[in-house]
């Protein structure tokens, strides 16, 4: 299981192995002090570098057999794939996984088949600017070819705000770590056509080439720009079924678009008088702690679902469950550091409320988008129907009450 240090999937996949009764190895990009004391249970993966994760594994896989590999985010699934055709296991074919993980060359890839999907252009960040603006249609989005989470992702609406975008971009990509995490894609923007509509994901499974739909999400709070923090999910869609039909059907072409075959996808569309429109489309799973939304057959999780797949355990019921859900991901209220949350027990009280989850600690850093990349928690609801539970997000949230100290000038760059 290739588990980074910064996901926030960890607890919910080892749970879904312990559940299962499998035995697991954790690889992640920090080497652990204890991986010579339990050598079949850690090992230290550079994802950046996925020929050398697949020699590496295949050593290991020498001695300790392993019968399937999981990546749980878009770090980890090229190198997924690269493991999984080194030891001979299911896999996507890497070029797949590569074109899902990066923008760039998943538009390319769409446009050429004919896909629904926005227009596009490919600049490099040393290009200049304003030259750039000229270039391109108005309302465009520009955004980073690998970051996720919307960061970075920005909406222009003329040639002035283009340039003030493409400079607010460039400097997150000379951020250190942006920069050691995206290598050669670091130094690209890409700019689309802004479609605009409402948006819907789509999680599904692939087996086989085929799109299993485990569940449709709408998005309810407009993401019109200039920035696009998510905030709610909630599931069944209320789009009418053609528009459900049409949005499932687009996904799976994206699928076949880039040739993945098998394991979880997760993909962001949009649907306006035209039709659907992809927009993205990652081989993983739903990201953050949204997954705690889905519950199939008799209370399976999402990561028991997945594992079940990779190891060809299959079940024969994994239809979600009846009862409409929901997750908020909690919007960053404020840059600065984190003082501390008041209403948590309010906001845990209110009706259909299932959890409240803070995933940052006191002291911690906060930043919005478009820069920052992590919510300060989420909220999860389950109720009889969308409606309910989406104004049950809603009421929590206004329960909460995030007290944030102002950054210090300068601060940021001393740390």
């Amino acid at each position: 299981m290739l588990l980074p240090t910064t996901t926030y999937r960890t607890p919910d996949f080892l749970a879904a192995a312990e559940k299962l009764g499998i035995e697991v190895t954790v690889a992640s990009e920090e080497a652990s002090t204890l991986e010579n004391v339990n050598p079949s249970g850690l090992l230290a993966l550079d994802f950046r570098e996925p020929v050398a994760c697949a020699a590496k594994a295949l050593e290991f896989a020498k001695r300790h057999p392993v019968d399937a590999v999981v990546g749980v985010d878009e770090d980890t699934s090229v190198v997924a794939a690269a493991i999984s055709q080194a030891l001979g296991l299911p896999h996507n074919p890497v070029g797949a996984a590569e074109a899902a993980r990066n923008k760039g060359r998943l538009r390319a890839a769409l446009s050429l088949a004919g896909v629904p999907s926005p227009r596009y252009w490919l600049f490099r960040v040393a290009e200049d600017a304003r030259e750039s603006a000229r270039q391109v249609n108005y309302p465009c989005i520009l955004k980073p070819t690998f970051l996720s989470a919307s960061r970075g992702v920005i909406r222009a609406d003329d040639g002035r705000s283009f340039v003030a975008a493409w400079e607010r971009i460039a400097l997150t990509l000379r951020e250190p770590e942006v920069l050691r995490k995206g290598g050669e894609a670091a130094k690209e923007i890409l700019v689309e056509d802004f479609i605009p509509g409402s948006e819907v994901a789509v999680e599904g499974l692939l087996r086989g080439g085929e799109l299993e739909v485990l569940a449709i999400f709408d998005k309810p709070d407009p993401l019109d720009g200039p920035f696009f923090e998510e905030t709610i999910y909630v599931t069944p869609s209320r789009l009418p079924e053609p528009a459900q039909v049409a949005v499932v059907g687009v996904a799976a072409q994206g699928c076949r678009a880039l040739g993945l075959v098998d394991g979880p996808v997760h993909a962001e569309l949009r649907y306006n008088d035209g039709g659907a429109w992809l927009i993205e489309l990652a081989a993983r799973s739903i990201g953050g702690l949204c997954s705690r939304t889905l519950k199939f057959g008799t209370g399976m999780s999402l990561e028991e679902l997945i594992l079940r797949h990779a190891l060809r355990r299959e079940t024969r019921d994994s239809r979600r469950e009846p009862r409409a859900a929901g997750v908020m991901m909690i919007p960053v209220p404020a840059a600065g550091r984190l003082e501390e949350v008041l209403g948590l027990e309010e906001a845990r009280a209110v009706a259909n409320i299932e959890e409240v989850t803070i995933t940052v600690h006191r002291g911690q850093r906060l930043v919005p988008l478009p820069e920052g990349s992590r919510y300060p928690g989420f909220i999860f609801s389950r109720a009889a129907s969308p409606e309910r539970a989406e104004a049950a997000l809603r009421e929590a949230h206004g329960k909460l009450r995030f007290v944030v100290r102002a950054q210090e000038p300068g601060a940021e760059g001393r740390e």
